[in-house]
């Protein structure tokens, strides 16, 4: 299993700054009222922080006084301000916490939103479980930042700021000589701040792979298991686990050596000034609650200093983290819905046709899964597409679902070309059975429904019995409301076909297609199917695909592709009698179901 490389940050736009973070403000603006709450609250807990200092002021000088009872109101007065200051922070951190919450909520639906819409060629670059990194990993990273990291850091700023005009007013002196380690504390900041959010980059990419490694390997985990490669695949997601650690180890030790820096000289020039103060009170030049006060306000300083070295390393990860989540949000896609788009009928004839299409898949641009196709498909019309593997039949389904765009050429519904149409309009005329039937983490009856969600239990059943489902259904332990696991595990495969057939049967459109719909039938199954389609595909347009020759036998046409390319058509006896690619693939397998019969 090839190691998933993290996207290089060469792809992606530069943020030098945090400013990457004022992608997260319309996410916030809805919520203007509960902002403009916490920061209320958190000016009240930074103000009442910086008056507790003077209260302490007040006690300190006034513990020789006679006067019992005004020391009693400054102990008082001190409770009363420690009281206001606890109620002021719970505050804060409930609204803050609850900001937070409701934001990375909000951005985990807006990415899901639009990562759920995007074509499958953005998923030929970036696998799945990348993405599903950034909607986990990454807004978590956020929501610490937003219930935490910035109101701490807003704090922590207003109590920079006050504490040094406090000090300042307490003694201009000291606060003087506590200015002079500022520019010794801000230059590590700066620039060990730099390769912090650069590991922290990294860290996450790494962690996403993991994501994706992971994803992907559990993802086909029996055919790892039947293929002995279990020790293969711990192998490749121990050593992407094992790099992304080195990043994390990389910015942890980097983030520790700032702290440490930062810590030191702070608390080194604190002592300093705390001895030169010392000196001066015994000259009497300042009184010891001056002193005590300007300690408390010199540490206060010190200490948001501190606070503000480790919140800036928390705010970096999270700007990266931002940008990450905006590259989703800002993806163009390669296929877009028109600005002023054209609509259908109530209920689309389903005429189709491809006129001059050529076609190449973004992962393989050199070689044309499509070589100029022109085909007229009538409305009501049954046509097979057949022919080897990798002749483009699947690409037809593909483009006319608008999976993709054609890079020539046009393809039209009703005479409407597709990209003139609303994605999600026309593709309710069409209902699809893939290859590989897709079933989700849910019930029988939810599986089927999704093919038309408003349908009643009536309707699934009826769908279901035209399925050949209904028997096998019954028969779960809890009949349509049995679940049955993630991808159906529960089911077998021709259980699982039959759902996938069942639900495009519910959905009762006019264009109905087929992907190889009956591969994994038995034969008994397979003949109830074909009869439960025929039945379906009167009225409607219906394009099949199919390696058998024997299930499209019966169709109006039968369309012979080979690299790309239309080389016949014609029904099935007059392709017979051509003698061309389908005479010789009918011969193979009509022999080939001979000897075995």
């Amino acid at each position: 299993m090839a190691e998933p490389a993290p996207i290089k940050d060469a792809e992606r736009a530069k943020s030098k700054d945090l400013r990457a973070l004022r992608a997260l403000w319309p996410f916030m603006a809805p919520y203007r009222l509960l902002l403009l709450a916490a920061i209320a609250a958190l000016m009240l807990t930074a103000a009442v922080s910086l008056i507790l200092p003077i209260a302490v002021r007040r006690v300190v000088d006034n513990f020789g006084t006679e006067d019992g009872a005004l020391l009693d109101r400054y102990f008082a007065a001190a409770m009363g301000i420690a009281a206001v200051l606890a109620l002021g922070t719970a505050l804060r951190y409930a609204l803050v916490t609850r900001l937070g919450e409701r934001v990375v909520a909000d951005i985990r639906k807006a990415v899901f939103a639009r990562v759920i819409g995007l074509s499958p060629a953005f998923y030929e670059r970036l696998m799945t479980g990348e993405v599903l990194s950034r909607i986990t990993t990454d807004t978590t990273l956020i929501l610490s930042v937003i219930g935490s990291s910035v109101s701490v850091a807003l704090r922590n700023v207003l109590i920079f700021i006050g504490g040094l005009i406090l000090m300042m007013f307490t003694s201009a002196k000291l606060t003087g000589l506590v200015l002079l380690i500022v520019p010794a504390v801000v230059v590590p900041i700066l620039t060990l701040g730099r390769k912090v959010r650069r590991l922290s980059r990294e860290n996450q990419d790494w962690i996403a792979a993991s994501s994706a490694n992971a994803s992907e390997a559990l993802g086909a985990v029996q055919t790892v298991q039947a293929y002995t490669h279990e020790a293969l695949s711990r192998s490749a997601f121990d050593e992407v686990t094992e790099k992304s650690i080195g990043a994390a180890y990389a910015r942890i030790n980097t983030r520790a050596v700032m702290t440490a820096i930062v810590i030191f000289l702070v608390f080194a020039g604190v002592v300093g000034v705390l001895w030169i103060g010392a000196r001066d009170v015994r000259g009497g030049a300042m009184s010891q609650g001056e002193l005590v006060q300007f300690v408390i306000y010199a540490v206060m300083v010190a200490g948001s200093v501190a606070a503000l070295s480790e919140i800036w390393s928390e705010l970096q990860r999270a700007a990266g983290a931002t940008e990450r989540l905006v590259e989703l949000l800002e993806t163009e896609d390669s296929v877009t819905d028109p600005a002023a788009p054209a609509t259908l009928a109530e209920r689309a004839k389903g005429a189709i046709r491809f006129e001059d299409v050529t076609f190449r898949y973004p992962a393989r641009p050199d070689i044309p899964a499509l070589d100029r196709v022109t085909l007229d498909i009538q409305p009501g019309e049954t046509v097979a597409f057949v022919g080897p593997s990798g002749a483009g039949k699947t690409t037809i389904i593909q483009l006319l679902l608008r999976f993709y765009d054609p890079d020539s050429g046009t393809i039209t519904l009703d005479g409407t070309p597709l990209d003139q149409m609303e994605r999600a309009a026309y593709r309710a005329a069409l209902a699809l059975v893939p290859q590989d039937p897709v079933i989700f983490a849910a019930s029988a009856r939810d599986n089927i429904r999704f093919g038309r969600p408003g349908a009643s239990d009536a309707e699934v059943e009826e769908a279901a019995r035209a399925a050949a489902a209904h028997e096998f259904i019954s028969a779960l332990p809890d009949g349509y409301d049995s679940y049955v696991g993630e991808r159906g595990v529960m089911l077998s495969g021709g259980q699982k076909q039959r759902i996938a057939i069942a639900r495009a049967i519910l959905r009762d459109a006019p264009v109905l297609l087929l992907d190889e719909a009956t591969s994994a039938l038995d034969a008994e199954s397979e003949r109830a199917v074909q009869e439960a389609v025929t039945r379906l595909a009167a009225g409607r347009t219906t394009l099949v695909v199919a390696h058998r020759l024997a299930t499209v036998k019966q169709a109006d046409r039968i369309v012979v592709m080979d690299q790309g390319r239309v080389v016949a058509q014609g029904t099935h006896e007059s392709l017979v009698a051509e003698g061309g690619l389908y005479s010789r693939l009918a011969r193979l397998q009509f022999t080939a179901d001979l000897a075995a019969e």
